[in-house]
């Protein structure tokens, strides 16, 4: 395999031309470093385990050795030839783009398969010849036990964002669709991050002794992402400080990030009184809903899109120039995945946590999780009343004294009795 640091093109992949004119269409100048990694161990058909910051190229790391592989051993489509397995509906169809975008001079045909759209349609387009399945395991999982889903030919599995998929509880359905291949099959899975046991074990049964592509260290960030933490006294003084960062006029467009629905709900019907615009995006929202939320922001209709974790999974935004988390997450991996939505195909990209108090617990996860302090910044007139040592003081005496009056109380009870 060749050396990551090595100055290579897409032409030293040896790919058909029919994928290059692509690549050149697209404006594809150099392979990533994933993409360094990850094709030519794919193509070669070894097994990949591969784990890349978000935004860092992994779709095409997985796409192009894909087509390669049709265009190789060709032969006319009956049952799907390639499975690609994603966690929601809108990853499935950012990848279903990128197949028909780096495929568009070759004759494969593709189907997505996701929640959200007319089961019946859908069946129809499966009683079709066609060389690709792109899905989420729910549907496929259901779609095959009603006899509607025949994954007899399957000879390449790719699995994307396996570690999101596994927080969201489809591995028992993976493994149900993957028990469905009678034959053997290269299989590829590619995670924002490798770290944990959940990922480990999942590859070890789906993949045979896999080419491993670790391009960052799972508590990595992207480089071109610049981190910053302001303190806020209380809700009040939080809204004000995301005022002035959203009306700042560096801040072109920035997704902010909530934990809960009726947060984001909160919180967007809060800017729009402000008069700035902008949309909540939340997994109850129905697939064509969603979908033109995102192209307004896309086309800079609306400024600010308030959302959830789940609703912007797979989002395909490359001109996200903040993120800001008004909600701290609870986890570390939640932090790298929200903040990977700025800072995409080397532009530079702000990510702001607003933390009050009780946030306080959270951030000490993500730094611990990072394996550094994140910076603190004021805004001029703005400043916090308090300082993160002495929340941390003032807790620790707190949890001293519950701790004793706890105590008290259990001694109490057993002189009654």
């Amino acid at each position: 395999m060749k050396n990551t640091e090595t100055a290579m093109t897409f032409d030293d992949f040896d790919l058909d031309d029919v994928l290059l004119s692509a690549i050149n269409k697209l404006n594809y100048h150099k392979p990533t470093p994933v993409q360094m990694e990850a094709i030519p161990a794919m193509l070669e058909r070894h097994d990949v385990l591969a784990g890349a910051a978000t935004g860092t190229g992994k779709t095409a790391a997985f796409v192009l050795p894909m087509l390669q592989f049709l265009l190789d051993e060709p032969r006319y489509p009956n049952l799907p030839r390639v499975m690609i397995l994603a966690p929601t509906r809108e990853l499935a169809f950012q990848i279903h783009k990128v197949i028909h975008e780096l495929g568009e001079f070759c004759d494969f045909k593709s189907v997505i398969i996701t929640g959200g759209f007319d089961q019946t349609k859908q069946i129809r387009h499966l009683e079709q010849p066609f060389d690709i399945l792109v899905g989420t395991p729910g549907r496929l999982t259901h779609l095959m036990a009603e006899g509607e889903l025949d994954l007899n030919d399957i000879e390449m599995v790719i699995i994307d964002e396996a570690d999101r998929m596994l927080d969201m509880g489809q591995g028992t359905d993976v493994h149900g669709l993957l028990d469905a291949i009678p034959t053997e099959f290269q299989a590829a899975l590619f995670s924002a991050t490798l770290s944990g046991s959940g990922v480990q074990r999942f590859a070890e049964t789906i993949c045979d002794e896999p080419v491993i592509v670790q391009i960052e260290a799972a508590n990595e960030k992207s480089k071109q992402i610049q981190q910053v933490v302001y303190l806020a006294d209380d809700k009040a003084h939080k809204q004000a400080l995301l005022e002035n960062l959203l009306k700042d006029a560096t801040c072109e467009s920035a997704i902010v990030f909530c934990n809960k629905k009726t947060r984001a709900i909160e919180v967007n019907e809060w800017l729009q009184s402000k008069n700035i615009s902008s949309q909540v995006l939340h997994g109850d929202f129905i697939q064509a809903i969603r979908l033109e939320k995102m192209k307004k922001f896309k086309n800079n209709q609306i400024k600010v899109l308030v959302a959830t974790d789940v609703a912007a999974r797979g989002l395909d935004l490359l001109n996200v120039t903040h993120v800001i988390n008004y909600d701290i997450p609870f986890r570390g991996d939640i932090y790298i995945h929200r903040i990977g939505r700025t800072g995409r195909a080397q532009q530079v990209g702000l990510a702001i946590n607003l933390v009050e108090r009780h946030d306080l617990v959270n951030l000490e996860r993500i730094e611990y999780h990072l394996g550094h302090k994140l910076p603190q910044a004021k805004i001029e007139g703005m400043e916090p009343s308090y300082k993160v040592k002495d929340a941390k003081r003032v807790k620790k005496k707190n949890a001293k004294k519950s701790k004793i009056a706890q105590k008290k109380k259990a001694k109490v009870k057993t002189k009654k009795k």
